[in-house]
Formats: structure tokens, sequence, C-alpha cells
């Protein structure tokens, strides 16, 4: 039992160092943030290999890691965390990959979006109108599903899914 839960957070923390990472190598800017689609397909493929709350946590810590290394901003939170838990749920119950790509692009492309603004306001200071953040968010978390899927399917080939999924879900 402790040995499981061992190979879990190291698990978690090997993906996030994956999405931080990635990020620091492909990103684009997005007014006063940054847009980084590798981290939508480490939530995509988190959320389909490991689940809806290991998913959600990596793409905290991928956030808060971004944000103490000054690569990130604040909006790292709500951009990577609701398409995280959207993904994981939508796939949770479907057991669908397309859902789960849908989850990550309605999460972080329309309803993060939407949350940024008072989330900006408030606390970066910033004021833009809801379709400020639209066009940005949604190029992002698109391209960033699409590789998540692309990824896991490449993945699917090996035993790796199989084996995260019967560590996370035990």
């Amino acid at each position: 039992m402790k040995r499981q839960s061992t190979e879990r957070l190291v698990l978690i923390a090997l993906i996030t160092a994956l999405a931080v990472a990635g990020s620091t190598f492909i990103s684009f800017p997005l007014g006063v943030a940054r847009a980084y689609p590798i981290q939508h397909a480490i939530n995509v493929f988190a959320a389909i290999t490991m689940g809806t709350g290991p998913a959600v946590l990596i793409a905290f810590l991928a956030a808060l890691v971004r944000i103490v290394l000054g690569t990130g901003s604040l909006l790292a939170f709500p951009g990577g965390m609701i398409g995280a838990l959207l993904a994981g749920l939508a796939y949770r119950w479907t057991k669908k990959k397309g859902f789960a790509l849908c989850g990550e692009v309605i999460g972080t492309g329309l309803i993060a979006s939407l949350f940024a603004v008072p989330y900006a306001k408030l606390l970066m200071g910033t004021e833009f109108g809801a379709l400020f953040f639209i066009p940005g968010f949604l190029l992002s978390s698109v391209t960033g599903a699409f590789l998540g899927i692309w990824l896991t399917s490449l993945l699917q080939r090996t035993q790796i899914p199989t084996q995260l999924g019967r560590l996370f879900k035990s």
C-alpha cells in the first residue's frame, strides 16, 4: 500500500516536471500572460490515464512551479485546473478520449477564459473584457488537447496507460 502511494507521488511529480519543462520550450504570448499548449496536452493525458484528481493536482503543481520560477502568470491556475477538471470528469463519465478533449477545450477555452476576467482584475490589476482571453485560451487548449490525444494514442501501443490506470484507479 505504501509503495503504491509512493509510486503515485513520483509519477505525479514526473508528469508535473514534464509539463513545466515542456511549457518552457513551447508557449506563445497571450496579452498579459502566455499560453502553454503542453499543459493542456498533459491535462488530457493525465485525465485519461490517471483520473480527475491527479490531473487537477498536476495542473495546480505545474502552475505553482512556473509562477515560482517566473515563467508563468497567475492565470495558469484557472487555465490549467478548470480544463483538467472538466477533461477528467468528461472522460470518467464517457470513457471516450474525444470527450476528454472537449472537456479540456470547454474548461480552459471557455470557462477559464471567462473566469480569468475578474480573476485578472482582482489579482493582477488588469482590466480586459471577456473576449480578450477567449481566443488565446481556445487556441492553446485546442492545440494542446489534440496533442494530448495524440500522445495518449501513441502511448497506448505500450503498456504505460494501462499501468498508470491500474496504479491510480485501484
